[in-house]
């Protein structure tokens, strides 16, 4: 059964979108992914953008199975306001946390944009989780991603302004008879540690495709080279790079497709 994903909002608009439609591009993230019995709302851009696409699209978005937020981030959960009542929401518990950019001068740390939105989850069911949960036989939320050296990402909105390592971020996994499909946000975690990750806690060795934003757009050359190897060593079938990855990171990605807003996507079995 092939994987279907309409990438309601993205950095960019696909180039046979731009006379033809009146989608929105905006910096964020939203795909709606389906395989024929779930259909899955991964992230929501930073405001009603994706559901204004949804609807050009011709994408009805009442009948979800659940929504799943990446990260707390605003540029990923923003759009959680315009999401239909009493929807489904996976995410995990501190995806509300305040967080902001910061800047170190002189051993002062000092914040200065805030990164988090406030957001009244009240009226959907949210099911906030730090570990792994299966959404249904072939889709799985990865939980917390482990990784050996944390990237730090700003600071915590607390009095001590803590360094914030995004310790809510998750992924999106889908279970193919060809291999894994790895949906991310923003990769902040290092597609890397994702990729273990993922292996580790499903049993699956294999990857048939990598999706969504990679966060390399000023990745060191060191790094990409390293991001680079392994990819070749995982050989996925697919790597759909968009949002954060950058022109900078898609440079150095083999077999890279750029999927933008209002391109449908299918990931075959």
């Amino acid at each position: 059964m092939s994987l279907k994903i309409s990438v309601l909002l993205e950095n960019h608009l696909a180039k046979e979108s731009h006379n033809s439609s009146p989608l929105i591009s905006r910096p964020g993230l939203s795909l709606l992914i389906e395989d024929g019995q779930d259909r899955l709302l991964f992230d929501t851009g930073p405001d009603n953008s994706f559901l204004k696409n949804a609807l050009n699209m011709g994408i009805d978005l009442n009948t979800l199975t659940a929504a799943l937020l990446s990260h707390g981030h605003y540029d990923h959960c923003g759009g959680v306001p315009w999401l239909p009542e009493k929807t489904r929401i996976i995410c995990h518990p501190a995806i509300s946390q305040p967080r902001f950019a910061a800047l170190t001068f002189a051993g002062i740390r000092a914040k200065f944009k805030k990164l988090s939105v406030d957001v009244d989850y009240s009226r959907f069911i949210q099911e906030p989780t730090s570990t792994p949960v299966d959404i249904s036989a072939r889709f799985m939320w990865s939980g917390e991603i482990s990784t050996p050296s944390p990237k730090a990402y700003g600071v915590l909105g607390d009095p001590a302004h803590s360094t914030d390592y995004i310790q809510d971020e998750g992924v999106l996994i889908y279970k193919s008879t060809q291999g894994l499909v790895i949906i991310t946000g923003c990769g902040h975690k290092g597609i890397v540690n994702i990729v273990r990750h993922c292996q580790k806690i499903t049993g699956i060795t294999r990857i048939h495709a990598i999706v969504g934003g990679l966060h390399l757009r000023s990745a060191s050359p060191w790094t990409l080279w390293k991001i680079r190897r392994f990819l070749r060593k995982e050989k996925p079938t697919y790597i759909f790079a968009c949002h954060c990855t950058g022109w900078w990171g898609k440079l150095w990605l083999p077999s890279l497709r750029s999927p933008a807003t209002g391109e449908v996507v299918i990931i075959p079995e």
